[in-house]
């Protein structure tokens, strides 16, 4: 029986394989415990497709998060079947129609990609690196506490 790694072949890296990718990517970024590099890896490949022509901005939606101000607006970026939101430039003001508020009613298609081949993929593609910091296997050893009579020094 082969093990689970043997028997998932690398991806190509087609629109439709990479529109998934970034989906899973950016599904798992929102609840991650350090979604950083998920949210850039994300942005990296979106912004590598715009170049390429294999994705295209369709305009600006109002944001249903905003940060410190009342309104903010991202762009609306189509790749494949998927749809996904990046922060906007000040070009994409200027160049991009409005098109108001997000229609929660439009959904991405399901994808059934593991995060491991998500990721894989779309490093490979923009050729950014995971620097993981490994954590320390060393154990804090324990000190049993100290106890002074009182007026004693601690030191």
């Amino acid at each position: 029986m082969k093990s689970e790694r043997q028997q998932y072949s690398p991806l190509s890296p087609t629109i439709e394989n990479l529109s998934q990718a970034i989906y899973i990517v950016n599904r798992h970024a929102k609840t991650a415990l350090n979604p950083k590099f998920l949210y850039h890896l994300k942005h990296e490949a979106l912004m590598k497709l715009l170049r390429e022509g294999k994705a295209n901005k369709v305009g600006l939606h109002f944001s249903q998060n905003p940060r410190l101000s009342q309104q903010q607006s991202d762009v609306l970026v189509s790749c494949g079947k998927y749809s996904f939101h990046i922060p906007p430039t000040k070009n994409d003001f200027e160049a991009l129609p409005h098109l108001g508020k997000l229609d929660s009613s439009v959904r991405n298609p399901k994808s059934n990609l593991s995060l491991t081949q998500a990721k894989k993929l779309l490093l490979t593609y923009t050729g950014l690196k995971e620097n993981n910091p490994q954590p320390s296997t060393k154990k804090k050893t324990y000190q049993k506490p100290v106890f002074k009579k009182l007026g004693e020094s601690y030191f």
